[in-house]
């Protein structure tokens, strides 16, 4: 592959960016620089095409570029949705309609630009509501960037430790700068284990458990049967808030949220990514007696929420533009989704019978994830100890050398778009092929 145009364009970049990415986590092998998206393709600097099932980390449900929704952008623009930044506006109303009308559980929705900003909502209004301070969140989960969330996604088991119950894993920073206390409040406890759960609500005065309810950062971990209802039974028995981290799973698992799928109902959900089909969109939503906290009449207990881009009208225009489209397409577009997932899993489970290769698929409709291992994990600890990390990595990028983009890093799910095509999964199949005949 010719990446020279890349390799030049992050070599300009990084005078000015450190790494030359605005996001750190977008810095990978091989280096390439992405100009243009649409449908189930992107093309980088270079000319090269893709197929992509990166979706930039999962928000393109519908595709890059749909036209439905960056049709309702421009009429929006034209039509003078400017951000006013005083009082409220019909727009976002309408947002906030929908997505109660969408997921059974949002009683009261607040929009942020980033899931980040929503989940350090969510841990104000629970520890504001419970008046406790700590928090319980998940090895291997992933809530946002700010202090007592950013931390233990994809450690290696020498950081972690062996597996424990009834007990708790260290507190494992991404970054520095982090206050000498945070850990203090955290309590990092394995997905899929409700006897830790249960020890953690009764040795801390705990605040919430924030969880994905799939862990959708190391591929695909589905929760065993019985663990979220547990979750939900524990939260009510010891008074802890559940916030539901779907800025992943809500909307590309069905309208209503995965929640909608497992029967169960969180205190506060997060939503972003799928929401506004790549637009930069975060929201939370939940239980009236909690959210109402951001206007409590007693300031003592009033939970503050601000920002000059909250519900800007750019963003809000594409969530209506989805959320119509999804509600109103949702019936045949999901089983389709289902469908291409289905064929993408079955393709690869029986490219590597053919091939001798140790592996299985994990998958929730349109989102999957191959691990070279011998069964579906339940937890960091099962994808740490038994996941080739190595060859995943080959694997992926070989598989980009033959116009397939995966995100290059061990692990990270797979995302199919409602603009994919079976002609696109076979296409897939065959390079996968390819890559195993050369003995990757």
């Amino acid at each position: 592959m010719d990446l020279s145009q890349s390799a030049e364009l992050f070599e300009a970049n990084r005078r000015f960016i450190p790494g030359g990415v605005v996001s750190l986590n977008r810095r990978v092998e091989p280096e390439i620089a992405f100009v243009r998206g649409k449908g189930s393709r992107v093309w980088d600097a270079d000319g090269n095409e893709y197929i992509d099932y990166h979706a930039a980390f999962a928000p393109y449900l519908l595709g890059h570029a749909d036209p439905e929704v960056d049709g309702a952008v421009r009429r929006a623009l034209d039509d003078g949705w400017t951000l006013m930044g005083s009082g409220t506006t019909p727009w976002e109303g309408r947002a906030a309609e929908l997505m109660a009308g969408c997921v059974p559980s949002l009683e009261k929705v607040q929009f942020t630009l980033s899931g980040s900003e929503a989940t350090y909502h969510a841990l104000r209004l629970s520890r504001a509501y419970t008046g406790r301070d700590q928090i319980v969140v998940m090895q291997g989960g992933y809530n946002g960037w700010h202090d007592e969330v950013a931390c233990n996604v994809m450690n290696p088991i020498e950081q972690v430790g062996p597996r424990v119950s009834r007990d708790e894993y260290p507190f494992l920073p991404m970054s520095a700068g982090m206050p000498s206390g945070v850990a203090d409040r955290v309590h990092v406890l394995n997905f899929n284990d409700l006897d830790a759960v249960e020890w953690a609500f009764k040795s801390f005065p705990v605040a919430c458990l924030m969880s994905e309810p799939i862990l959708q950062n190391v591929g695909i971990v589905k929760p065993k049967p019985g663990y979220l209802e547990g979750i939900r039974e524990l939260c009510d028995r010891y008074g802890v808030v559940w916030v539901m981290d779907e800025v992943k799973t809500g909307f590309r698992h069905a309208v209503g949220g995965y929640q909608s799928l497992a029967g169960v109902s969180p205190d506060l959900s997060i939503f972003g990514k799928a929401i506004a089909n790549g637009y930069p969109l975060g929201a939370i939503g939940g239980r009236a007696e909690i959210m109402d906290l951001f206007i409590h009449p007693d300031l003592s207990k009033r939970v503050m929420i601000a920002g000059t881009y909250n519900g800007h009208p750019v963003p809000i225009a594409a969530a209506i533009a989805t959320m119509e489209k999804l509600t109103r397409e949702g019936e045949y577009l999901y089983p389709r989704l289902e469908a291409m997932g289905k064929r993408m899993e079955d393709g690869l489970k029986e490219t590597c019978a053919v091939f001798g290769v140790t592996a299985t698929v994990a998958r929730q409709g349109s989102a999957f994830c191959l691990y070279f291992m011998d069964h579906e994990p339940t937890d960091w600890h099962d994808i740490a100890e038994h996941h080739d990390m190595a060859r995943d990595l080959r694997y992926r990028r070989a598989l980009i050398e033959r116009g397939i983009y995966q995100f290059p890093l061990p692990t990270k799910q797979g995302s199919i778009s409602a603009a994919h095509t079976d002609d696109d999964i076979d296409r897939t199949l065959e390079a996968t092929r390819e890559v195993f005949r050369s003995g990757v």
